[in-house]
């Protein structure tokens, strides 16, 4: 029996937030997206608590889709609980930002990042970027077991 596809999106942008969703599914890669709008409701859905509580810990998303500059925890700060978590600590994380900084990228890898994307400008780029991304981390790769 195979692990139903879901893609967690943290992003806080509704702008980006939609063009996001709209490129996932019109890749057709996950069975559901779910979206947190900031770092504390991300942690909650990870770890099945506050409104996620009923949610199937046996269930991880395939892959985070996280953005740095968040409300209430950065993004940073949601990497560094996953990757202090025995349960998380393996969960693939993209980071997927509009920061073009150097200091980010290195913090993000440092961290625990899988992948440093930077969101394009363009609305062209940005949809086909976010769909390279789906192909990849959903369908292509192959996560560690356990």
């Amino acid at each position: 029996m195979s692990t139903p596809r879901t893609i967690l999106l943290v992003e806080d942008n509704p702008q980006d937030e939609i063009l996001i969703l709209r490129s996932l599914r019109k890749a057709n890669l996950a069975n559901q997206i779910d979206v947190a709008r900031d770092g504390q409701q991300a942690l909650n859905y990870l770890f099945c608590q506050g409104e996620f509580a009923s949610r199937n810990p046996e269930e991880p998303p395939t892959v985070v889709l996280l953005d740095i500059g968040l409300p209430r925890l950065s993004g940073l700060e949601v990497l560094e609980r996953l990757r202090a978590d025995s349960r998380t600590r393996l969960l693939p994380v993209v980071i997927l930002t509009s920061s073009d900084e150097d200091r980010d990228r290195l913090k993000s890898y440092e961290h625990g990042a899988n992948s440093f994307v930077r969101k394009p400008v363009s609305f062209a780029e940005f949809a086909e970027t976010v769909a390279q991304l789906g192909v990849y981390w959903v369908a292509t790769n192959q996560p560690p077991q356990g």
